[in-house]
């Protein structure tokens, strides 16, 4: 995700990867229990003895195998990392229930992870109370009926919760003996602490129930990922960003603006942007009075005219800015007699911003030349002799 306008962006794409029997074991494959299910029995076949080429008890451990892979459309954000079981654990943990009882290294042959502590999963899992562990040396681990042991769990998580909840009221406390409580009126406070813009920023997030909008600019005050707008996203919220074009000249900041956009974000580009601007719900603005790296400052405004007029100049800037498309293939030019690829939104999205040719080469991964080679045949596809009428062309026809 793109960092919010008082957070730099930042790039930790996962994907798949190839374990050394050669198999895909990326989230794709993983959710895919068809994939699963016929690998497994397939590799017993090669690896084991001769007695396993049976074709009824292939068949059989297909059967069981798929049982035992996660319903893609059931089992996905079933919530165990709540309690502390990622996927992979969750994985683990299917496939003990199935077979009942199992050693290390029966997970290690048999079940497809991304990472390689198959010990320290089964380890949480037994911690969590959702397995046993028999003693000797062969160490087997064995089911414990979820019915009961899940039901535990969930009670302990809820009295977690709920202590949690109990220590809200001293806990807020403590932030407001800190906090910058001088007012230049009602409802406006101003804030000269990096920590309580962020503090604020972060608060918006949480508290939003159904629309975000935001201008993103240099300089930044907190760390680049930002793990709370995915959350945001989930929860249904209309989440709208409009990027200054100097944050293009950040190596992978494309590619970024581009993820979000693929997960649910609104994303534009504009040529400049005045200011840093978070509004939640038309009610709450966040906005930077000094653009100062080193001694930043800002307001936040709640509710009133104030707040109107933010959301008037972000919507003036919003419809001035350029659409930036959700695909990142630019492999596939569109032929002349029809509409735009995603090559030529994405060419497009970044003219109209006002990116210079060679950071628009870099985030498309082109060379210079073959940018202006692309430049000089869209624009004669499009009819126009410059940048600026290849925007109002591509406008014309609905392109962007």
């Amino acid at each position: 995700m793109p960092g919010p306008p008082w957070r730099g962006l930042s790039g930790n794409r996962g994907g798949a990867r190839a374990t050394g029997n050669g198999q895909q074991t990326g989230p794709e494959h993983r959710r895919d229990p068809t994939a699963w299910a016929v690998s497994m029995p397939l590799r017993t076949v090669l690896d084991g003895p001769t007695e396993v080429n049976n074709p009824s008890l292939i068949f059989s451990n297909a059967l069981t195998l798929a049982a035992m892979a996660p319903d893609p459309d059931l089992d996905a954000g079933s919530g165990f990392d709540a309690v502390g079981i990622d996927d992979d654990t969750r994985l683990v943990y299917r496939y003990v229930l199935a077979q009942g009882t199992v050693r290390v290294e029966d997970v290690v042959q048999d079940v497809p992870l991304e990472r390689t502590d198959t010990a320290a999963m089964l380890a949480r899992l037994r911690a969590a109370g959702l397995i046993n562990r028999t003693s000797g040396s062969e160490g087997e681990y064995t089911a414990v009926d979820p019915r009961i042991a899940l039901r535990a769990l969930a009670e302990r998580t809820e009295a977690h919760l709920d202590r949690i909840r109990a220590a809200i009221p001293d806990l807020a406390d403590l932030f407001e003996q800190t906090a910058d409580t001088s007012e230049s009126g009602g409802g406006v406070h101003v804030l000269d602490d990096p920590a309580l813009i962020g503090a604020w920023y972060t608060r918006l997030e949480h508290e939003v129930t159904g629309e975000f909008m935001a201008f993103d600019r240099p300089p930044y005050v907190l760390a680049g990922e930002n793990p709370v707008e995915p959350l945001v996203l989930e929860r249904g919220v209309l989440w709208r960003a409009v990027y200054a074009a100097e944050v293009l000249e950040r190596p992978g900041a494309w590619a970024e603006i581009r993820y979000a956009a693929a997960a649910g974000e609104q994303a534009r580009i504009a040529r400049s942007l005045p200011t840093k601007l978070a509004i939640a719900d038309r009610r709450t603005a966040l906005v930077s009075s000094t653009l100062d790296a080193h001694r930043p400052t800002a307001v936040v405004i709640e509710g009133g005219p104030l707040v109107d007029l933010l959301c008037v100049a972000f919507e003036a800037v919003w419809a001035d800015s350029v659409e930036v498309p959700a695909a990142d293939s630019l492999e596939d030019a569109a032929p002349l007699d029809r509409g735009p690829g995603t090559d030529d939104r994405a060419l497009l999205a970044l003219l109209g911003s006002g990116a210079k040719d060679e950071t628009i080469a870099r985030e498309l991964g082109l060379s210079e030349r073959t940018l202006r080679r692309r430049s000089a045949d869209l624009l004669r596809r499009l009819g126009a002799a410059n940048r600026f009428q290849a925007g109002v062309q591509a406008v014309r026809r609905g392109w962007i």
